[in-house]
């Protein structure tokens, strides 16, 4: 189970009740942030988050509506006592912007680790304290985390996750085999157990795998064919919406963004649960005006606004 929260809603620069791109994900007590646009800070005391379990920030690209809530967040970090290591992942570029950030932050407390164009999934392990990067993607609590490369003015990354689900456990092999309860929740974790001489593997006492959550953000981007297979069986498809009305196509084209409808159409073709769009132009005051044809192509789409938040759980319960 995981929360999402929609901090920021808007495109090119903020408005009096829309604050510029940003999503939290909220999952066993550690937070994820996509993008930070100016006012991420605001929004996220709005909804009551604190900045200090911020592990992961993925940076989609580098246009300012997107990255310049990031100094002011990272100061308030540091200024919240953190100090274990915070990631930072974005496209190409990424590494110089954070470097100047740090001038007029000068110090924080926690060493930044970028990646810069992530070329393979990169395997994320929540672990008693955070949300960190791991080589072995044998454990328990484990998210995979992929990027894409997307179509827009400047380079620009589409991330999706997929948090894993632990197989069932089968209490009656374990009976089987004599080992005592206290040895269960270690089977669990995916830990390998020794008792009166012998060791046991999680595998001997786990069912099949069971499917877990997937949540894709796209924005900033033409439709891609690519897309299409990233967002493939998404719980969530988090999708940039800058246009409502289809006749702005030529604007969108031009500018390398998409309409309502190319959304939906990517929606539909990938098969997902849900659509939510974001990122709306600040010539667009009511975006839920432009709902009901999009909804013909893709009838769950959901229009974000400020503050919009959803709880996704497993998909069943056995």
């Amino acid at each position: 189970m995981l929360d999402i929260v929609l901090l920021g809603s808007g495109g090119g620069m903020p408005m009096p009740n829309r604050h510029l791109s940003s999503l939290l994900i909220k999952y066993m007590g550690r937070k994820i942030l996509f993008d930070c646009g100016e006012g991420c800070q605001v929004a996220m005391r709005k909804v009551k988050s604190g900045f200090k379990s911020i592990d992961i920030i993925c940076i989609s690209h580098l246009h300012g509506d997107h990255i310049f809530g990031l100094p002011g967040l990272l100061s308030t970090m540091g200024n919240s006592q953190r100090t274990l290591p915070l990631t930072i992942i974005g496209p190409i570029g990424i590494t110089d912007v954070i470097r100047g950030m740090m001038v007029p932050i000068a110090y924080l407390p926690f060493d930044i680790h970028i990646i810069e164009d992530p070329k393979s999934p990169i395997i994320l392990n929540r672990t008693n304290d955070r949300l960190e990067i791991v080589e072995d993607d044998n454990v328990a609590n484990k998210i995979i985390l992929n990027s894409l490369e997307l179509d827009h003015s400047a380079p620009c990354l589409g991330f999706n996750m997929y948090i894993s689900r632990r197989p069932k456990f089968l209490p009656e092999k374990a009976i089987e085999k004599g080992l005592p309860n206290d040895l269960w929740g270690l089977l669990q974790n995916g830990e390998i157990v020794h008792y009166k001489g012998k060791s046991y593997g999680p595998d001997m006492f786990l069912g099949e795998e069971r499917k877990g959550i997937k949540i894709s953000f796209i924005t900033d981007t033409r439709p891609l064919k690519g897309i299409i297979d990233f967002i493939y069986d998404s719980d969530l498809f988090v999708c940039e919406g800058t246009y409502g009305d289809n006749n702005d196509i030529d604007k969108a084209i031009l500018n390398k963004h998409m309409t309502f409808k190319e959304a939906a159409d990517l929606a539909k073709s990938g098969m997902v649960k849900e659509l939510l769009l974001t990122h709306f132009s600040t010539a667009m005051e009511n975006p839920e005006e432009y709902l009901d044809g999009v909804k013909d192509i893709f009838n769950k789409t959901i229009v974000g606004y400020d503050g919009f938040s959803k709880t996704i759980t497993y998909t069943n319960s056995n």
